[in-house]
């Protein structure tokens, strides 16, 4: 790997090691929810049941290659190929960002912003708990570098704690048949602002991490999230967490026009 070979060392870990499976299991249950989530939305605004069919098939399929395709590059190692460029992890990361705007903003993302319920979007990011307290192990096992847990620069793990609180007042108004008050709105604006810019921290912690940039030195150098089943983190968790964020807060524009 050249000049860049020492900063690519890795230190191995079992696949039935809890704190590794979290990359495995977290990822599957998103898809999970993301699939019901296509079915109610479609369900709510009236679809014919083959117009729904046909989008939960293409959901599972495109979820699917997802999957498999960021899986494989990571598997192969062509995402440490760190001195080619740009680097591939960087084109996999500007991919993610493309397909969350393109989730959130798209006839397909109005599906899930007005047809989900707004306490089911918010409740969802609650995932960002155990994840960040299985980055914190990957941390304390030599996996990963310390800015990138919350013994470090990650804070993620307040969004996870908070999107329960959140979800369920949300829900509670919700199941009283009473629309959002303005005071009620501006706390889930706030919420998904302070999760968003939370989740940007961390991607943003771990690009500067990376060898091409070893802004917090070569001994704290991030190259786990370009190998197998860690690669997960930023093609599913990460794409999941931003794009969620962007559909809560469409949701909040298109509250007033939410099918019934």
């Amino acid at each position: 790997m050249g000049a860049f070979a020492v900063r690519v060392e890795y230190k191995s870990v079992a696949m039935t090691d809890p704190a590794v499976l979290t990359f495995i299991v977290i990822p599957v249950l998103l898809v999970a929810a993301l699939v019901v989530g296509v079915a109610y939305g479609a369900h709510r605004f009236g679809e014919p049941p083959g117009t729904r069919r046909r989008a939960i098939s293409l959901t599972i399929a495109a979820a699917a290659a997802w999957m498999a395709s960021t899986w494989a590059a990571a598997q192969s190692g062509a995402l440490l190929d760190v001195e080619r460029t740009p680097p591939p992890f960087a084109l996999l990361l500007a991919g993610i960002v493309i397909l969350a705007i393109r989730i959130a903003l798209t006839r397909f993302g109005r599906r899930l912003a007005v047809g989900v319920p707004l306490w089911a979007l918010i409740g969802v990011q609650a995932f960002r708990l155990p994840l960040e307290l299985a980055m914190h192990a990957l941390y304390e096992r030599g996996v990963m570098p310390v800015q990138m847990s919350y013994s470090g620069r990650n804070f993620d793990i307040v969004t996870g704690i908070t999107a329960i609180a959140v979800a369920l007042i949300v829900r509670r108004s919700q199941a009283e048949g009473v629309a959002l008050s303005p005071g009620m709105r501006r706390l889930v604006a706030a919420w998904n602002t302070i999760g968003l810019a939370l989740v940007l921290n961390v991607v943003i912690i771990g690009v500067l991490s990376t060898p091409r940039l070893l802004y917090f030195g070569a001994d704290h150098v991030n190259t786990f999230v370009m190998r197998t089943p860690f690669v997960w983190l930023p093609a599913v968790m990460v794409l999941a967490a931003l794009s969620g964020h962007l559909l809560i807060f469409r949701a909040l524009l298109d509250t007033g026009r939410r099918p019934h």
